[in-house]
């Protein structure tokens, strides 16, 4: 299937041909390192708009910038200059702040939702990856590859601690409970591994304990009730079930080779997961813990990081940078577990994908368990997310 001119989708009907392909998991972020360059911030739109519901957050690895993607048309709006090799995005539980970690530039850039500038650029331990904000979006935990983890206050913008962890300091997830940070080892930029995952406790900054898994582990999620942890072990092809409770690991799911980022739906019900070895997604149940579906995507492609829609009906896949693959989005439509659409991307060197939360707008949105639909875990029950309609003045 040919590409399309950027700037259109394509919707994909009946059957999807495969070919075969190997791709090595760490090709993607060497080549994307060395051809980062700085890129100037274009307003593919014009001007910067206040609709933020609907967007994806992507980081441009090679060009120094962040995408925004608007997930009603499935086009580009926007692109905002950051650092150097930016590599992971977060968002803040509120839609407002756009998180991005520079790995170049061993910075943070803070984006401002709304205006789509950056506010702030935070500088932070060297070599940062994975970041993760604090369900009541007070802290920002940063993994990185120095081996220092450091936390910054959303206040202030400016570090108040670093944790000291191993030195391939990967992904961060942190528990909706706001309890405690995970941390895996498995940073693909670096030949060390040190196969386990440090729990944090987020009241004292100190590392709690250290949970063996598989071989590379990279992506991490937290289940919605903060019970459970899984981790993508890359080279052992395999995904980690850990009791938070009890910080062991009680089952290990076997996927595929190079299984790399994962995406939790808002019920906890699936788990999607990707791997540039063969160009899949997998999806996981976690009532069986075992895989269901593998859904292939168009090769060669590097899918590295994906994203569910705050509604779960749709998975967005970026794909890694690579001389060799195809530069666009895949979309996956969860009720059938199938590619429906592909968004050509004229980047080539997307990595990290985040989506802006739901946000209620009216007292109405809160009722009857309203709150429950949204995203965001600044709101834990009704009354609060009634008191954030009052104090923003919908």
């Amino acid at each position: 299937m040919p590409l399309a001119p950027a700037g259109t989708t394509i919707t994909l009907k009946g059957l999807i041909t495969v070919f075969s392909s190997t791709l090595c998991l760490r090709k993607f972020f060497l080549v994307a390192i060395s051809l980062c360059l700085p890129f100037i911030h274009t307003a593919l739109n014009g001007a910067a708009t206040t609709q933020i519901q609907n967007l994806a957050y992507v980081a441009s690895v090679c060009n120094a910038k962040v995408l925004f993607l608007d997930t009603t048309t499935n086009t580009i709006v926007d692109t905002v200059s950051v650092g150097i090799a930016p590599v992971f995005v977060a968002v803040s539980p509120d839609g407002k702040r756009v998180y991005v970690s520079n790995r170049g530039s061993h910075t943070v850039s803070v984006i401002d939702a709304a205006t789509h500038a950056v506010v702030s650029t935070i500088p932070v331990a060297q070599f940062p990856y994975g970041l993760a904000v604090t369900p009541d979006d007070s802290r920002v935990y940063v993994a990185s590859g120095s081996g220092m983890i450091s936390v910054i206050d959303t206040n202030s913008n400016s570090v108040v601690a670093t944790i000291p962890d191993s030195v391939e300091s990967f992904q961060v997830a942190i528990t909706p409970d706001g309890t405690r940070a995970y941390v895996t080892h498995g940073d693909l930029s670096l030949n060390i591994f040190n196969n386990t995952v440090s729990v944090i406790d987020i009241a004292t900054n100190t590392i709690i304990a250290t949970i063996p898994v598989g071989f590379r582990p990279s992506g991490i999620v937290i289940s919605p009730d903060s019970a459970r942890a899984y981790v993508a072990n890359a080279n052992s092809g395999t995904v980690s079930v850990i009791d938070t409770a009890t910080s062991t690991v009680i089952d290990t799911i076997p996927a595929t080779m190079g299984v790399f980022a994962l995406a939790i739906t808002s019920d906890a019900a699936k788990i999607y997961a990707t791997s540039a070895f063969g160009s899949t997604v997998s999806v996981i149940d976690t009532s069986t813990n075992a895989v269901t579906s593998v859904i292939p995507v168009r090769q060669p492609s590097n899918p590295s990081y994906l994203a569910v829609t705050p509604d779960d009906a749709r998975v967005y896949v970026s794909n890694g940078p690579s001389t060799v693959t195809i530069n666009e989005f895949d979309v996956i439509d969860t009720a059938t577990d199938t590619l429906t659409t592909v968004i050509p991307n004229p980047d080539n060197c997307s990595l990290g994908i985040a989506m802006a939360p739901l946000i209620p707008h009216t007292k109405d949105d809160c009722k009857n368990g309203g709150y429950q639909r949204f995203r965001s875990l600044a709101f834990p029950n009704q009354g609060q997310c009634i008191k954030y309609v009052e104090n923003h003045g919908n």
